[in-house]
Parts: C-alpha cells; structure tokens; sequence
C-alpha cells in the first residue's frame, strides 16, 4: 500500500529553510529534527533564497502597476466608446 503523500505548511517551510541558511547544523541532522529529506530541504532553502527579494520590495512598486493599471483601464473605455460610435456612424450610412 502507497504511503500518503505529506503536505508541509508555508510556515514550516520556511522554518526549515531560515534553520538550513543559518548551518548550525548539517543537513542530515536538520532531516532528523523536522522528519523531511535532506534534499527537499536544500530545495527549500535554494527556493528561499531565490525569492528573499520579494520581501524589500517597497510600496512604490505596487503604486506604480496600480496607476499604470489605471491608464490601461481608462485606455480600454475610451477605445469601447470609440468603437461604439464608429458602430453607430457605419450602421447610418451604410442604410
């Protein structure tokens, strides 16, 4: 019968990967500890450190895709009202 395939939490993982970064420990010794392979912690690790730069991210990012957002929506609505009028002024002539 297949064992169940385990699920490990965000937080437990990220535990896991601050606990391997710090190496007061060998890997071996931290799969004993938390009960996880040694190569899924080095996976967790390398995918910590890849994405570390996300947390300093400032604000200003998220301001800058919001207004750009923004003009991109208003962009739409002003090419929707143009191709209505365009509809309504070829549906005339046309008849």
């Amino acid at each position: 019968m297949k064992a169940k395939r385990r699920k490990f939490s965000a937080e437990f993982k990220a535990r896991v990967a601050i606990e391997a970064i710090k190496e007061r420990e060998t890997l071996a010794e931290l799969a004993l500890k938390f009960d996880v392979h040694p190569n899924v912690i080095s996976g967790w690790k390398q995918e910590f450190l890849k994405r570390s730069a996300a947390v300093f991210e400032t604000a200003d990012d998220d301001g800058a895709m919001k207004q750009e957002q923004e003009k991109l929506y208003a962009r739409i609505g002003k090419l929707e009202m143009e191709k209505e009028w365009l509809k309504k002024k070829l549906g005339r002539d046309v008849l």
